[in-house]
C-alpha cells in the first residue's frame, strides 16, 4: 500500500498524484518544493513546478532497497579514483547533476550517487580561520543534518542537500538528490558519528601510510604547484594532530580496508612509486566473504612465475593469510610490486577466489578498460576494482534476498 506524507498546506496541488508512477510495494514521499526540477529513477518521476504554498515534490519510498557505502580517507589519498573504478563497476558515466551547480562535489549514474561529505560542513572557509579549526575537526561539520539526510536516503526519501564550494571556499544553496540504488558517502568523517556509521551496509578505509603519503605530496605539490619542501612539511604537521584524533581512528570500523605502505622489494626506499599495498577484510561481515589466494584460512607467500607475469625490477611479490586488526578477526591479500603488462593479470585473477566476478577475466578488463586511472599497475587499483565488484555482489545478495529471486553473479 502506497504511504504518503504531506505537509498542511492551504491548497495541495493534485498534480502529486498525477505525475508519479509507482512499481508495486514502493511507498510515496511528499515534501515542499522550493524549485523548478525534474527528474526520474526506479520509474519514479519527481517534479514540481513554481514555487507555491501547494507545491509538492513525490519520490518513491524504496528506503530497504538503496545500499549505503562509506568510504574514509584523508584528502589526496585517491578516493576519487576509487569511485571512479566502483561506478564503473555498475555501469553508466558518473557525473555530476545535469542543470546544477556546476561546482556541485556530487557524481550521478544509473545506478549510484556519491555523495561528498565535505557539503556537511558547518563552516566555510572563513569561519574555520576565524573560529581556529580545520575541515577535520567534528566541531567544522553538521553530523546532525548528515545523520537525517543520509537516513532519509535510505528510507527512500529525497533531499535538499547542502553543497561545499571547494572554489569560493563558501556554502552554496542546495541541491536537490533523490534515492538511488546505491549511495557511496566519501569523505573525512563517515564512520566518524556513531548514527551514521550504523546506517552504512559496507563500510571501506583508505589508510595511505605517512611515507608515502608524504612521497605523493611532494611528487605532486613540488613538481606541479612550485611549493618549497618546507612548506609541504608543515601543512602536513599541522593536519596531522586533528588527521590522528579524527580520521584516523575510523579506520577500527571499516569491513575492509586497503593500506598502502612503501615497498619492502627495495631497501630504504623513499620515492613511493612501488608500493606495498594490503587488503584486510574483516570477517563475519554479512553477504561479503573475504578474498583469498590459493587455499582459504592458509598462510601464503607467491612469488608469481616471470615467464607468465613480466614485472621488471624489483619484481612482485603476493601475500594471504589471516590475522587481527584492531581485535577483529580479519584476512589480509597483500600485493608488493607493480605490473608491466596489464593483460597478464589474467594469470594473478586465476589464482584468486571470492572476488564476486560474473565471468572470468572480468577484473582484468576493468583494469585494462581504465588502464590510465591512478594505481593500474599496482595493488591499489587491484584491491579497488575488487572491492567494488564485491560491493556489486553484496547489493545483489540483498535485493535477491528480499526478492527472493535466486542469485545470478558467478560466485567465482
Amino acid at each position: 500500500m502506497a504511504v504518503c506524507t504531506i505537509h498542511p498546506t492551504q491548497s495541495l496541488n493534485p498534480a502529486c498524484s498525477s505525475i508519479a508512477s509507482f512499481h508495486q510495494k514502493q511507498g510515496l514521499f511528499c515534501t515542499y518544493g522550493s524549485r523548478a526540477i525534474m527528474a526520474k529513477r526506479g520509474g519514479v518521476i519527481i517534479q514540481n513546478h513554481p514555487p507555491s504554498p501547494g507545491v509538492v515534490i513525490c519520490s518513491a519510498a524504496g528506503g530497504s532497497d538503496t545500499l549505503v557505502i562509506g568510504l574514509a580517507a584523508d584528502s589526496g589519498c585517491g578516493k576519487s579514483t576509487f569511485m571512479r573504478r566502483l561506478t564503473s563497476v555498475f555501469g553508466g558515466a558518473a557525473e555530476p547533476p545535469k542543470g546544477g551547480n556546476p561546482d556541485s562535489n556530487t557524481l550521478i549514474s544509473d545506478t549510484t550517487t556519491v555523495i561528498c561529505l565535505d557539503d556537511y560542513h558547518a563552516l566555510d572557509r572563513t569561519g574555520r580561520k576565524e573560529n581556529g579549526v580545520t575541515a577535520l575537526d567534528p566541531r567544522a561539520n553538521d553530523f546532525d543534518l548528515m545523520y537525517e539526510q543520509v537516513k532519509a536516503l535510505k528510507e527512500g526519501k529525497a533531499i535538499d542537500k547542502p553543497i561545499y564550494n571547494h572554489v569560493t571556499g563558501l556554502l552554496d544553496p542546495p541541491e536537490l538528490i533523490v534515492p538511488p540504488k546505491i549511495l557511496v558517502i566519501e569523505g573525512l568523517h563517515p564512520m566518524f558519528d556513531p548514527r551514521v556509521r550504523e546506517l552504512l551496509d559496507f563500510s571501506i578505509y583508505l589508510d595511505i601510510s605517512n611515507e608515502v603519503k608524504f612521497a605523493w605530496k611532494i611528487q605532486r605539490d613540488m613538481a606541479e604547484r612550485g611549493h618549497s619542501l618546507e612548506s609541504i612539511k608543515a601543512s602536513i604537521e599541522a593536519r596531522k594532530p586533528d588527521f590522528d584524533a579524527y580520521v584516523d581512528q575510523q579506520k577500527q570500523y571499516a569491513d575492509a580496508v586497503i593500506e598502502v605502505l612503501p615497498t619492502q622489494l627495495i631497501p630504504d626506499d623513499n620515492e613511493g612509486k612501488v608500493l606495498r599495498v594490503r587488503l584486510i577484510m574483516k570477517e563475519g561481515v554479512k553477504y561479503f566473504k573475504p578474498v583469498y589466494l590459493f587455499d582459504e584460512g592458509s598462510t601464503i607467500s607467491w612469488v608469481p612465475c616471470g615467464r607468465k607475469l613480466t614485472c621488471s625490477y624489483p619484481g612482485i611479490k603476493f601475500f594471504y593469510g589471516p590475522d587481527t586488526y584492531f581485535g577483529h578477526e580479519v584476512f589480509v591479500l597483500e600485493m608488493d610490486g607493480q605490473f608491466d603488462r596489464l593483460a597478464e593479470l589474467i594469470y594473478v585473477e586465476s589464482h584468486l577466489s571470492n572476488i564476486s566476478t560474473k565471468f572470468y577475466g572480468e577484473i582484468t578488463q576493468q583494469m585494462l578498460k581504465y588502464s590510465d586511472f591512478p594505481g593500474s599497475n599496482d595493488g591499489t587499483g587491484l584491491f579497488q576494482t575488487i572491492i567494488g565488484l564485491k560491493i556489486r555482489d553484496l547489493w545483489e545478495q540483498i535485493i535477491a534476498t528480499k526478492t527472493g529471486a535466486p542469485l545470478e553473479a558467478a560466485k567465482a
